[in-house]
């Protein structure tokens, strides 16, 4: 395949799967995100990633955003939020922390691919983003992206997009969020 067959067909994909996310549940997690006094998001491998990345936009925002792991991360009780992604359904690290949350009040989202897992079955909400993760890369019909990179490039414009929509709702400036960003680098 040339880089351009791939490049149209990995692009398509990742269309494909952002137009599948329910609006509702989309809209559900933006208020959550606007509504939460603090909010500690947590993922792994590459997913950890990308929460990391909302995690920072969330800040830019000027919410009390923290990742799961970090010195700074404060406890969460009630009116906080968790956010955890789930791909594959559920990790063993994301089923613990979705207990400690509960039992600290706090509500938990969790974006995943497989609303029916283990994970989404322990959330307040969920948000589902219909894409291969490693849980079924293989078989007659796979992403021409690489195991859960499908997934995982969604969850980066579905984040951004997230961002978006809490920036509008809690009417922050991009001159706000610029200023809220780092001048360390």
């Amino acid at each position: 395949m040339t880089m351009l067959h791939l490049y149209d067909k990995a692009l398509a994909e990742l269309s494909d799967c952002l137009g599948k996310i329910d609006a509702t549940q989309f809209e559900t997690a933006t208020e959550a995100i606007a509504a939460a006094g603090r909010i500690a998001l947590y993922g792994v491998g590459r997913e950890g990633l990308q929460i990391k990345g909302l995690a920072m936009r969330l800040f830019h925002l000027g919410l009390r955003a923290a990742v799961v792991g970090d010195m700074t991360t404060p406890p969460l009780g009630a009116g906080d939020l968790l956010i955890v992604s789930a791909g594959p359904g559920d990790f063993s690290t994301v089923s613990a922390l979705i207990g400690v949350a509960g039992k600290a009040g706090a509500r938990v989202l969790v974006v995943t691919a497989e609303p029916q897992g283990a994970a989404a079955g322990k959330a307040d909400l969920v948000l589902h983003v219909p894409a291969q993760t490693m849980a079924n890369d293989q078989g007659a019909r796979t992403s021409v992206l690489p195991m859960g990179s499908l997934y995982e490039g969604a969850l980066y414009i579905a984040f951004e997009l997230l961002v978006l929509a809490v920036r509008d709702r809690l009417q922050v400036s991009p001159a706000i969020m610029r200023a809220n960003h780092t001048n360390l680098e």
